[in-house]
């Protein structure tokens, strides 16, 4: 299975590549799309929408995972993430990859077995499940690959295929 995971964001959308096969982690591709702060919004959105279809094109992915958005303070930023967030999930959608959405708590348990882990303790268990030389930079593209990850276990359990074929 080819899982892309996405961080989304505006400024800096992370991405990731996996390949999960028989319990095993291979990364594909990682990185970031990103976007001047001074481009028109609209033509940020256009940079993402594209970039996010390009790597579609690019490696076809059996699915696209994506952080659920949980924003407190600023409703700014949020409806702004929101938007790229709906670029994001519009190009999954025209190219026929299905779209699982994940909490940072879902992903953090997935990822390092405990849903209140930091953020440095994801980002080292992302480098060692992909045996990777170092931890991905930007963050949003460690993030990326661990939503990816943890796609793929849900993907793997029980319930992800039951659900998956309609059951539930």
């Amino acid at each position: 299975m080819t899982v892309l995971g996405i961080d989304p964001g505006y400024a800096i959308v992370g991405y990731g590549v996996i390949k999960f096969d028989n319990m095993r982690f291979r990364p594909t591709e990682y990185g970031a799309i990103t976007t001047p702060a001074k481009t028109l919004f609209s033509e940020r959105l256009e940079k993402i929408f594209n970039g996010v279809t390009t790597i579609i094109e690019k490696y076809n992915p059996d699915a696209l995972s994506i952080e659920k958005l949980y924003f407190n303070t600023n409703t700014t930023t949020a409806i702004d993430v929101a938007q790229a967030r709906g670029a994001i999930v519009l190009a999954a959608k025209l190219k026929g990859v299905p779209v699982f959405e994940y909490t940072p708590l879902q992903v953090k348990q997935a990822v390092t077995g405990y849903g209140r882990a930091e953020k440095k303790q994801v980002q080292e268990m992302v480098k060692h499940i992909l045996k990777l030389e170092s931890v991905p930079k930007p963050d949003d593209t460690a993030d990326a690959l661990a939503i990816a990850i943890c796609h793929a276990h849900y993907a793997a359990s029980s319930y992800g295929k039951i659900r998956s074929e309609g059951r539930i």
